[in-house]
């Protein structure tokens, strides 16, 4: 089926091909929206009368010889005190190293009035805990053996007991720096327990990007194309002569109609990328999508850029340079090209700079627009397909992996938990910057552009039937899509920050919203059909 949308600039020659791979990788190493929480709850734990605390986040701020040292993270246990949530309420206490130092018998040094630190096992934790508050020690710091946060909880045999101090969990790492700080002299440490804010600012401007996005994409070809002729840009192609008329046209088409066949294809090639991450992510691999996200950004920025440049200078004449293997291209497009280059290399060079966030959103937010348009659904039959298997493409790697991986293979990918912690660079984010843990809430690209494909589909159906805002699909689809993001958030809240398969309520809001609403208004035949019959005079594009 051919476009009716006016006709709007193709990419590059030499990134061209490497689109469709970027597509793929999009999807298929995309992670669930996500973010951290102080609570860590575990159901299966087991729990008593005396043993049914809600695991939190605990800051630990340290101070040598009176100067202030590092600030650490803990995990409480579930059993024992609670600590305040407010650092002015708590108390600043001595540490000391117990002797023995697994604290599993009484120890040799002082502990009354401090805070023991001791490593883990020989002994039950709840064991430690006894020791030290029979010492006298006004809380317990336990070190794992390995950089996981290990959940503290009561042996399933356990008697009942009075533990009246807190007693923290710290990492590996987290316990060699203490142990150096008591080299260095005399160390005091306040623990505290702070509270998330209900709803973070961050939350909404990434809601504002993942919509804003899908809205701009849908209309980004009429609003380039507002006022210019036929025979603007083909920026980084060699010029044509004009009796290349029928050829060049086609050429600028450039658009990629996605088949039945494609969709399944496509969710079942992302499900075994995504599970060569999972057992080969390593930081290599990791440079390699970043490098692979740096090509497609540098695309996208290029495309979205030109186009608002040569919306306004249609009729303007372009200095031409003769570039080796290429042939003539305008200069702005060099220029513009460079410029996107130095950004992105910029990018990569910095992106673990705390500001680096809003150079990878605006190189994803440029790429997904530029994909949103090469990329097409030709119909609501393939946007039903494609959509349903993305639904349980997600479901399936985020809830159902753990049965055969033992753990969520999209959320250890997400992590970065085989490349040093690194994540892939495929997701929009945002800091929580009122939160006093830190972080980031996120979003995978591909919960973006599954749902755009279907927003843009129905744009175009609204537009070639002559449909308004309120009588179209496209406003109530948006709008679907935002709430659909809002459930996914507040998913996200009730279970603790765990990550969420975003699809799961973007595909009921968006495809099943659309379904539902042209079942009422009797047009779900009319729908049905749209893009299933394209007149003769029509150029067929390409499929996958």
């Amino acid at each position: 089926m051919a476009s009716s949308s006016p006709r709007r600039p193709p990419p590059p020659p030499i990134l061209r091909p490497l689109l469709p791979l970027l597509l793929l990788l999009l999807a298929g190493a995309v992670p669930p929206a996500s973010a951290s929480d102080t609570s860590h709850d575990d159901k299966a734990a087991p729990t008593s009368s005396f043993c049914h605390n809600v695991f939190q986040l605990v800051k630990v701020e340290s101070w040598v010889n009176g100067s202030k040292g590092k600030t650490l993270g803990g995990l409480s246990a579930r059993f024992g005190a609670l600590l305040p949530s407010d650092a002015k309420k708590g108390v600043k206490l001595p540490l000391v190293l117990s002797n023995p130092t697994n604290c599993c018998s009484n120890s040799s040094t002082e502990l009354k009035g401090s805070i023991a630190l001791a490593t883990r096992g020989d002994c039950d934790f709840t064991a430690k805990a006894e020791i030290a508050q029979v010492e006298s020690a006004a809380g317990l710091l336990v070190i794992n053996d390995e950089e996981e946060l290990f959940e503290m909880v009561c042996p399933e045999n356990g008697t009942a007991m009075n533990i009246s101090i807190p007693v923290i969990m710290v990492s590996k790492s987290a316990g060699r720096i203490l142990n150096s700080m008591l080299v260095d002299g005399r160390v005091e440490i306040l623990l505290y327990s702070p509270d998330r804010p209900l709803v973070d600012f961050s939350v909404v401007f990434l809601w504002m990007m993942a919509v804003g996005t899908i809205v701009c994409a849908s209309l980004w070809s009429d609003f380039t194309a507002a006022e210019q002729n036929d025979e603007r840009y083909n920026e980084l192609s060699p010029k044509e002569s004009s009796n290349a008329g029928i050829a060049k046209d086609d050429s600028e088409k450039e658009v990629l109609d996605i088949s039945v066949k494609g969709a399944v294809c496509f969710v079942i090639t992302a499900s075994v990328f995504l599970v060569l991450l999972y057992f080969f992510m390593s930081s290599w691999v990791l440079w390699v999508l970043i490098v692979l996200f740096c090509i497609g950004g540098i695309e996208g920025m290029h495309s979205c850029i030109l186009g608002l440049i040569s919306r306004k200078s249609k009729n303007r004449s372009q200095k031409m340079v003769c570039i080796p293997l290429i042939g003539e291209v305008s200069l702005i497009s060099v220029i513009v090209l460079v410029l996107c280059m130095a950004f992105a290399i910029f990018w990569a060079v910095n992106q673990e700079a705390s500001w680096a966030w809003i150079g990878q959103d605006i190189l994803g937010i440029c790429m997904m627009i530029t994909v949103l348009q090469i990329a097409r659904l030709p119909n609501i039959k393939v946007a039903s397909v494609l959509l349903c298997c993305a639904f349980l493409y997600d479901i399936f790697w985020v809830f159902l992996s753990p049965l055969l991986f033992k753990e969520s293979v999209m959320v250890v990918v997400a992590r970065g938990d085989n490349s040093g912690g690194g994540s892939i660079p495929m997701l929009l984010r945002v800091p929580r910057l009122f939160d006093p843990w830190g972080g980031y809430d996120m979003i995978g690209f591909g919960d973006i552009l599954f749902p755009g494909l279907l927003v843009s589909l129905l744009f175009r159906f609204d537009k070639e039937n002559k449909r308004g805002l309120l009588n179209g699909y496209f406003l109530w689809s948006t709008v679907g899509y935002g709430v659909g993001l809002c459930l996914t958030y507040l998913g996200l809240y009730l279970m603790d920050g765990h990550g969420q398969p975003a699809l799961l309520y973007l595909v009921p809001c968006t495809l099943g919203l659309s379904i539902v609403l042209a079942l009422i208004r009797g047009e779900l035949k009319h729908l049905l059909n749209y893009g299933n019959e394209p007149s003769p005079s029509d150029d067929r594009p390409g499929e996958a």
